[in-house]
Protein backbone atom coordinates (compact mmCIF):
# COMPACT_ATOMS: atom_id res chain seq x y z
CA UNK A 1 0.00 0.00 0.00
CA UNK A 2 0.88 3.60 -1.07
CA UNK A 3 0.36 6.66 0.03
CA UNK A 4 -3.30 7.59 -1.07
CA UNK A 5 -3.54 9.14 -4.63
CA UNK A 6 -6.73 10.26 -6.86
CA UNK A 7 -8.10 6.91 -8.71
CA UNK A 8 -9.84 7.72 -12.05
CA UNK A 9 -13.32 6.98 -12.52
CA UNK A 10 -12.41 5.84 -16.07
CA UNK A 11 -10.60 2.40 -17.08
CA UNK A 12 -9.96 -0.31 -18.76
CA UNK A 13 -11.62 -3.26 -16.93
CA UNK A 14 -10.44 -6.57 -17.51
CA UNK A 15 -12.72 -8.88 -20.75
CA UNK A 16 -12.12 -12.21 -19.29
CA UNK A 17 -15.90 -13.89 -18.29
CA UNK A 18 -15.00 -16.78 -16.14
CA UNK A 19 -18.53 -16.97 -14.68
CA UNK A 20 -21.94 -16.65 -16.39
CA UNK A 21 -24.88 -14.53 -14.72
CA UNK A 22 -27.42 -17.20 -13.47
CA UNK A 23 -30.94 -17.25 -14.03
CA UNK A 24 -31.35 -18.48 -10.65
CA UNK A 25 -31.63 -14.79 -9.68
CA UNK A 26 -34.30 -13.65 -11.85
CA UNK A 27 -36.30 -10.75 -10.41
CA UNK A 28 -39.38 -12.98 -10.70
CA UNK A 29 -37.54 -15.81 -8.83
CA UNK A 30 -39.44 -17.22 -5.60
CA UNK A 31 -36.74 -15.12 -3.66
CA UNK A 32 -37.01 -11.90 -5.28
CA UNK A 33 -40.98 -12.05 -4.73
CA UNK A 34 -41.26 -12.71 -1.04
CA UNK A 35 -40.64 -10.17 1.07
CA UNK A 36 -40.15 -7.45 -2.22
CA UNK A 37 -38.69 -4.03 -0.83
CA UNK A 38 -40.38 -1.21 -2.08
CA UNK A 39 -38.94 1.86 -4.24
CA UNK A 40 -39.08 4.08 -1.46
CA UNK A 41 -37.02 5.00 1.52
CA UNK A 42 -36.39 2.82 4.24
CA UNK A 43 -34.27 3.20 7.63
CA UNK A 44 -31.11 1.32 9.50
CA UNK A 45 -33.14 -0.41 12.39
CA UNK A 46 -32.17 0.08 15.63
CA UNK A 47 -33.88 -2.21 18.36
CA UNK A 48 -34.57 1.04 20.67
CA UNK A 49 -36.49 2.44 17.84
CA UNK A 50 -38.90 -0.37 18.18
CA UNK A 51 -41.94 1.16 19.97
CA UNK A 52 -41.26 4.23 18.14
CA UNK A 53 -41.62 3.04 14.85
CA UNK A 54 -44.39 0.62 15.11
CA UNK A 55 -46.46 3.68 16.96
CA UNK A 56 -45.18 6.44 13.90
CA UNK A 57 -43.80 4.75 10.84
CA UNK A 58 -44.29 7.51 8.51
CA UNK A 59 -43.74 6.33 5.08
CA UNK A 60 -41.27 4.64 6.00
CA UNK A 61 -41.25 1.51 3.32
CA UNK A 62 -38.56 -0.97 4.73
CA UNK A 63 -36.23 -1.78 7.45
CA UNK A 64 -32.73 -2.77 7.42
CA UNK A 65 -30.60 -5.16 9.49
CA UNK A 66 -26.67 -6.18 10.20
CA UNK A 67 -26.90 -9.80 9.69
CA UNK A 68 -23.99 -10.25 11.97
CA UNK A 69 -26.87 -8.79 15.12
CA UNK A 70 -29.07 -11.66 14.86
CA UNK A 71 -26.64 -14.93 14.18
CA UNK A 72 -27.96 -15.98 17.10
CA UNK A 73 -30.43 -18.55 17.53
CA UNK A 74 -32.43 -17.39 19.27
CA UNK A 75 -33.76 -14.52 22.27
CA UNK A 76 -34.41 -11.37 22.35
CA UNK A 77 -33.02 -9.91 19.36
CA UNK A 78 -34.64 -12.42 17.45
CA UNK A 79 -38.18 -11.79 19.28
CA UNK A 80 -37.70 -8.05 18.16
CA UNK A 81 -36.61 -8.82 14.00
CA UNK A 82 -39.72 -11.64 14.18
CA UNK A 83 -42.30 -8.42 15.37
CA UNK A 84 -40.94 -5.73 12.95
CA UNK A 85 -40.56 -8.22 9.71
CA UNK A 86 -44.73 -9.05 10.11
CA UNK A 87 -44.81 -4.83 9.36
CA UNK A 88 -42.35 -4.37 7.31
CA UNK A 89 -39.98 -5.99 4.24
CA UNK A 90 -36.39 -6.27 5.02
CA UNK A 91 -33.03 -5.92 3.46
CA UNK A 92 -30.30 -8.09 5.11
CA UNK A 93 -26.59 -6.20 5.30
CA UNK A 94 -23.55 -8.00 5.77
CA UNK A 95 -20.27 -6.22 7.37
CA UNK A 96 -18.18 -9.39 8.16
CA UNK A 97 -18.36 -11.50 5.06
CA UNK A 98 -14.80 -10.62 3.50
CA UNK A 99 -15.82 -10.40 0.12
CA UNK A 100 -12.43 -8.78 -0.67
CA UNK A 101 -10.13 -11.34 1.12
CA UNK A 102 -8.08 -13.31 -0.49
CA UNK A 103 -9.03 -16.44 1.38
CA UNK A 104 -12.16 -18.42 0.94
CA UNK A 105 -14.82 -17.15 2.68
CA UNK A 106 -15.70 -17.89 6.17
CA UNK A 107 -18.29 -21.47 5.78
CA UNK A 108 -19.83 -20.88 8.92
CA UNK A 109 -20.53 -17.43 9.01
CA UNK A 110 -21.77 -17.71 4.92
CA UNK A 111 -24.29 -20.69 6.51
CA UNK A 112 -25.43 -18.51 9.14
CA UNK A 113 -25.92 -16.01 6.74
CA UNK A 114 -28.17 -18.23 4.84
CA UNK A 115 -30.14 -19.67 7.69
CA UNK A 116 -31.17 -15.62 8.36
CA UNK A 117 -32.18 -15.28 4.49
CA UNK A 118 -34.34 -18.68 5.12
CA UNK A 119 -35.93 -17.60 8.76
CA UNK A 120 -37.33 -13.82 7.23
CA UNK A 121 -37.05 -13.84 3.79
CA UNK A 122 -35.69 -10.44 3.09
CA UNK A 123 -36.45 -8.36 -0.39
CA UNK A 124 -32.81 -7.85 -0.56
CA UNK A 125 -29.08 -9.11 0.88
CA UNK A 126 -26.17 -7.10 0.64
CA UNK A 127 -22.40 -7.11 1.14
CA UNK A 128 -19.34 -4.67 0.65
CA UNK A 129 -16.56 -4.61 -1.85
CA UNK A 130 -13.99 -4.83 0.84
CA UNK A 131 -12.01 -7.02 3.18
CA UNK A 132 -12.31 -7.72 7.06
CA UNK A 133 -10.67 -10.72 8.04
CA UNK A 134 -7.18 -12.31 8.73
CA UNK A 135 -6.87 -15.41 9.54
CA UNK A 136 -8.88 -16.10 12.43
CA UNK A 137 -9.20 -12.89 13.06
CA UNK A 138 -12.10 -10.28 12.29
CA UNK A 139 -11.49 -6.77 11.82
CA UNK A 140 -13.01 -3.86 12.67
CA UNK A 141 -13.03 -1.91 9.43
CA UNK A 142 -14.02 -2.25 5.61
CA UNK A 143 -10.39 -2.17 4.25
CA UNK A 144 -10.30 -0.99 0.19
CA UNK A 145 -8.78 -3.35 -2.46
CA UNK A 146 -6.18 -3.18 -5.49
CA UNK A 147 -8.45 -3.51 -8.22
CA UNK A 148 -6.39 -5.93 -10.47
CA UNK A 149 -7.38 -8.64 -12.50
CA UNK A 150 -5.91 -11.15 -9.55
CA UNK A 151 -8.62 -9.28 -6.42
CA UNK A 152 -11.02 -9.33 -9.44
CA UNK A 153 -10.55 -13.37 -9.77
CA UNK A 154 -11.08 -13.75 -5.97
CA UNK A 155 -13.78 -11.09 -5.49
CA UNK A 156 -16.00 -13.07 -8.38
CA UNK A 157 -15.46 -16.34 -6.60
CA UNK A 158 -17.04 -15.38 -3.38
CA UNK A 159 -19.85 -14.01 -4.86
CA UNK A 160 -20.19 -16.43 -6.89
CA UNK A 161 -20.47 -18.94 -3.34
CA UNK A 162 -22.35 -16.43 -1.46
CA UNK A 163 -24.83 -16.52 -4.31
CA UNK A 164 -24.81 -20.11 -4.63
CA UNK A 165 -25.01 -20.81 -0.87
CA UNK A 166 -28.26 -18.28 -0.47
CA UNK A 167 -29.73 -18.96 -3.29
CA UNK A 168 -30.37 -14.94 -3.78
CA UNK A 169 -28.59 -12.20 -5.84
CA UNK A 170 -26.69 -10.52 -3.72
CA UNK A 171 -25.94 -6.97 -4.21
CA UNK A 172 -22.20 -5.80 -3.56
CA UNK A 173 -21.39 -2.23 -2.08
CA UNK A 174 -19.16 0.44 -3.19
CA UNK A 175 -16.57 1.37 -0.37
CA UNK A 176 -15.49 4.82 0.90
CA UNK A 177 -11.91 4.69 1.13
CA UNK A 178 -9.03 6.59 2.93
CA UNK A 179 -6.15 5.26 0.67
CA UNK A 180 -5.66 3.29 -2.73
CA UNK A 181 -3.30 1.41 -4.44
CA UNK A 182 -0.88 1.83 -7.11
CA UNK A 183 -1.07 -1.09 -8.37
CA UNK A 184 -4.26 -0.73 -9.49
CA UNK A 185 -5.58 -1.81 -13.20
CA UNK A 186 -8.85 -0.61 -13.35
CA UNK A 187 -10.89 1.84 -11.83
CA UNK A 188 -13.56 1.12 -9.41
CA UNK A 189 -16.39 1.26 -11.60
CA UNK A 190 -14.98 -0.91 -14.17
CA UNK A 191 -13.90 -3.49 -11.31
CA UNK A 192 -17.68 -3.57 -9.96
CA UNK A 193 -18.82 -3.91 -14.24
CA UNK A 194 -16.62 -6.69 -14.17
CA UNK A 195 -18.21 -8.57 -10.98
CA UNK A 196 -21.59 -7.86 -12.15
CA UNK A 197 -20.68 -9.37 -15.72
CA UNK A 198 -19.47 -12.37 -14.53
CA UNK A 199 -21.53 -13.04 -11.58
CA UNK A 200 -25.06 -11.58 -12.11
CA UNK A 201 -24.90 -10.11 -8.86
CA UNK A 202 -26.37 -6.24 -8.47
CA UNK A 203 -24.81 -3.24 -7.07
CA UNK A 204 -25.51 -1.00 -3.85
CA UNK A 205 -24.88 2.25 -4.57
CA UNK A 206 -23.86 4.21 -1.51
CA UNK A 207 -23.71 7.86 -2.56
CA UNK A 208 -21.87 9.03 0.70
CA UNK A 209 -19.20 6.83 -0.12
CA UNK A 210 -18.53 8.24 -3.28
CA UNK A 211 -18.90 11.71 -2.06
CA UNK A 212 -16.33 11.15 0.86
CA UNK A 213 -14.10 9.05 -1.67
CA UNK A 214 -14.34 11.43 -4.00
CA UNK A 215 -13.22 14.17 -1.75
CA UNK A 216 -10.51 12.67 0.10
CA UNK A 217 -8.89 11.10 -3.45
CA UNK A 218 -9.78 14.62 -5.19
CA UNK A 219 -12.08 13.63 -8.14
CA UNK A 220 -15.38 14.79 -9.55
CA UNK A 221 -18.30 12.57 -7.46
CA UNK A 222 -20.35 13.32 -10.84
CA UNK A 223 -17.41 11.80 -13.31
CA UNK A 224 -17.82 8.94 -10.66
CA UNK A 225 -21.38 8.14 -11.19
CA UNK A 226 -21.69 8.90 -14.88
CA UNK A 227 -19.41 5.85 -15.29
CA UNK A 228 -21.10 3.78 -11.91
CA UNK A 229 -23.04 0.81 -13.64
CA UNK A 230 -26.22 2.59 -12.73
CA UNK A 231 -28.51 -0.39 -14.25
CA UNK A 232 -27.46 -2.91 -11.96
CA UNK A 233 -28.16 -0.96 -8.66
CA UNK A 234 -30.95 -2.40 -6.54
CA UNK A 235 -30.90 -0.29 -3.42
CA UNK A 236 -29.51 3.07 -2.22
CA UNK A 237 -27.48 4.30 0.48
CA UNK A 238 -26.97 7.30 1.85
CA UNK A 239 -25.58 8.10 5.62
CA UNK A 240 -23.48 11.74 7.19
CA UNK A 241 -20.16 12.07 7.54
CA UNK A 242 -17.73 14.05 9.60
CA UNK A 243 -15.09 16.25 8.41
CA UNK A 244 -11.39 16.05 10.12
CA UNK A 245 -8.00 17.13 8.67
CA UNK A 246 -5.26 14.15 7.71
CA UNK A 247 -1.69 14.47 8.74
CA UNK A 248 -0.72 17.37 6.08
CA UNK A 249 -3.80 19.49 7.17
CA UNK A 250 -6.09 18.38 4.02
CA UNK A 251 -9.90 17.90 4.31
CA UNK A 252 -10.40 14.19 5.25
CA UNK A 253 -14.20 12.91 5.17
CA UNK A 254 -14.95 10.31 7.36
CA UNK A 255 -18.03 7.50 6.91
CA UNK A 256 -19.14 8.13 9.96
CA UNK A 257 -23.08 7.19 10.17
CA UNK A 258 -23.70 9.66 13.02
CA UNK A 259 -25.59 12.43 11.60
CA UNK A 260 -27.94 13.54 8.78
CA UNK A 261 -26.94 13.30 5.53
CA UNK A 262 -25.30 16.48 4.24
CA UNK A 263 -26.56 18.48 1.28
CA UNK A 264 -24.12 17.77 -1.48
CA UNK A 265 -24.63 14.37 -0.80
CA UNK A 266 -28.81 15.15 -1.11
CA UNK A 267 -27.65 16.82 -4.33
CA UNK A 268 -26.52 14.17 -5.61
CA UNK A 269 -28.75 11.56 -5.24
CA UNK A 270 -31.59 13.46 -6.47
CA UNK A 271 -29.39 13.58 -9.73
CA UNK A 272 -29.09 10.35 -9.69
CA UNK A 273 -32.89 9.43 -9.27
CA UNK A 274 -33.57 11.83 -11.70
CA UNK A 275 -31.93 9.45 -14.17
CA UNK A 276 -33.30 6.39 -13.01
CA UNK A 277 -36.39 6.55 -11.27
CA UNK A 278 -37.26 5.33 -8.15
CA UNK A 279 -34.66 2.76 -5.98
CA UNK A 280 -35.04 1.54 -2.60
CA UNK A 281 -33.33 3.81 -0.40
CA UNK A 282 -31.83 3.34 3.19
CA UNK A 283 -31.18 6.17 4.95
CA UNK A 284 -28.22 4.89 7.51
CA UNK A 285 -27.64 5.87 11.31
CA UNK A 286 -25.48 3.65 13.46
CA UNK A 287 -23.92 5.83 16.61
CA UNK A 288 -25.11 8.69 18.49
CA UNK A 289 -28.60 7.42 17.36
CA UNK A 290 -31.25 10.37 17.27
CA UNK A 291 -34.84 9.77 18.53
CA UNK A 292 -37.13 8.41 15.83
CA UNK A 293 -38.30 10.86 14.64
CA UNK A 294 -35.08 12.50 13.27
CA UNK A 295 -34.73 9.41 11.79
CA UNK A 296 -37.85 9.44 10.13
CA UNK A 297 -37.69 13.06 8.65
CA UNK A 298 -34.70 11.95 6.88
CA UNK A 299 -36.54 8.73 5.24
CA UNK A 300 -39.30 11.27 4.68
CA UNK A 301 -36.62 13.78 2.74
CA UNK A 302 -35.43 10.28 0.47
CA UNK A 303 -39.06 9.59 -0.03
CA UNK A 304 -39.87 13.55 -1.49
CA UNK A 305 -37.17 12.93 -3.65
CA UNK A 306 -38.34 9.12 -4.85
CA UNK A 307 -41.58 11.18 -5.39
CA UNK A 308 -40.73 14.38 -7.28
CA UNK A 309 -39.00 11.71 -10.00
CA UNK A 310 -41.57 8.87 -10.13
CA UNK A 311 -43.82 10.13 -12.57
CA UNK A 312 -40.79 10.72 -15.07
CA UNK A 313 -39.48 8.54 -17.48
CA UNK A 314 -36.58 6.91 -16.37
CA UNK A 315 -33.49 7.57 -18.47
CA UNK A 316 -31.81 4.23 -17.36
CA UNK A 317 -33.69 1.29 -16.65
CA UNK A 318 -32.34 -0.40 -13.06
CA UNK A 319 -32.19 -3.98 -12.39
CA UNK A 320 -34.65 -4.93 -10.25
CA UNK A 321 -34.31 -5.93 -6.83
CA UNK A 322 -33.56 -9.96 -6.18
Amino acid sequence: MTNARPLAPQGAASKTHRHAPSDRFAADSPAAIKGAVPASAGVGFKPGHLIAILDDPGSVGFLEVHAENYMGDGGPPHRTLERVRRDFPLSLHGVCMSIGGPRPLDEDHLARFAALCDRYEPGLISEHLAWSTHEDMFLNDLLPLPYTAATLDHVCDHVDRMQEVTGRRMLLENPATYVLFDNSTMSETDFLAAIVARTGCGLLLDVNNVFVSATNHGYSARDYLAAFPLTHVGEIHLAGHTEQEDDEGALLLIDSHDRPVADPVWTLYEEVIAGTGPIPTLVEWDSDLPEWPVLRAEAESANAILRRHARSAPKVRHAAPA
